[in-house]
């Protein structure tokens, strides 16, 4: 006998339905997900958000959507945002699109942070659009802070005990192996006992031009700075037997002692991998203003950069990619002209450091 109420057949197409179950897959996993996800069009318009998103900038879903990416920017990125997004349009070509990179973000509130964001395109139905993935990164800031501060510090005492403890032992030998010579004096041993004493006040000045490169000024400024800079090309050239060469410029105004500090280990680590990876025998370090901007470079006549990847992978150039970033700069190495590597420090003195 036949149900007389038989249930309705599902009329559902079962492709729908699968697409159907990749959505509400695709929306719990958006919804869900630690880092901040943010979709816009091609205008920048924000299309949708995730609650870690809305939370990462202190805004409610209906503040976001609708309103133009820009508004998580601080100046001058906020401006110059929709020029860039044009830019890429016609061209194809930006910085940002298919890899990540460290940011600026501005919350509902005003307040700035430091912030990690990758950005992906995506094409559908002939439309296009862009996908922000970002990560608020102030603790790791915060740590490698924390780490370079230690370093200096460790660098500065070292420096310390060079000169205090180190070279007045040096000192003391000096004058013993002095009074040793004028005993010996008319003796065939009188001469063993020069070279001895050349040798001690060799070791001695060596010793105050390593101190001095590990505890520069503590209150530097610019005048202070360039005499630093100018040391360091004569240690280097006296210590590792290369030609180094400063160029100065007096026009170089920057008031804030720490980023001399920052400057001054940019120089020193680039000399160190130009000298130690490059086998360079020729480095000019230059500082000069360009105008509103301080450029620092360091150029050599070594191997160069023949494989950035792995030579990106090295600490020392993470940390110098890290102190240009303290004081609100930008990093570059590439070849020089006629060989080599040059590594540039560009930044705005005026910038306050965000962390």
């Amino acid at each position: 006998m036949e149900d007389p109420n038989p249930a309705p057949a599902s009329s559902a197409n079962p492709v729908e339905m699968a697409l159907q179950d990749s959505e509400e897959r695709l929306r719990a996993i958006l919804q869900t997900a630690v880092e901040g996800i943010i979709t816009i069009d091609e205008r920048g318009i924000m299309e949708s958000v995730n609650p870690a998103a809305r939370k990462l900038f202190g805004y409610n879903q209906e503040e976001m959507v609708g309103q133009n990416v820009s508004i998580l920017m601080p100046e001058p990125y906020s401006s110059e945002h929709g020029n860039y997004l044009g830019n890429y349009l016609r061209t194809g070509q930006g910085k940002i699109i298919g890899i990540g990179r460290e940011v600026v973000g501005k919350r509902k509130d005003g307040s700035l942070f430091p912030m990690e964001l990758s950005v992906g395109e995506v094409r559908l139905a002939g439309e296009r659009f862009f996908t922000g993935i970002v990560r608020d990164i102030t603790e790791r800031k915060r740590l490698e802070k924390e780490v370079i501060e230690i370093s200096d510090r460790e660098q500065r005492r070292i420096g310390q005990d060079l000169h205090d403890d180190l070279c007045q032992h040096l000192a003391g030998i000096g004058l013993m192996s002095e009074v040793l010579e004028q005993k010996l004096e008319g003796t065939p041993e009188q001469a063993q006992a020069v070279r001895i004493t050349e040798r001690v006040q060799g070791a001695i000045e060596q010793t105050r031009m390593l101190a001095r490169g590990l505890s520069p000024l503590d209150e530097m400024d610019s005048a202070a700075l360039l005499t630093a800079l100018s040391e360091l090309a004569l240690n280097t050239t006296d210590i590792f037997h290369v030609r180094c060469r400063f160029l100065g410029d007096d026009a170089v105004k920057i008031g804030d002692a720490a980023v001399c500090t920052h400057l001054y280990r940019i120089a020193q680590e680039a000399i160190s991998n130009a000298i130690r990876h490059g086998g360079a025998h020729d480095i000019t370090i230059s500082l000069e203003a360009k105008a509103d901007d301080v450029v620092l470079s360091v150029a050599d006549n070594g191997s160069g950069f023949a494989e950035p990847k792995k030579e990106s992978k090295g600490m020392g150039t993470r940390i110098m990619r890290y102190r240009a970033g303290m004081i609100g700069g930008a990093l570059s190495i590439r070849p020089a002209n006629g060989g080599g590597a040059l590594v540039t420090c560009r930044f705005r003195p005026a910038h306050s450091d965000i962390t």
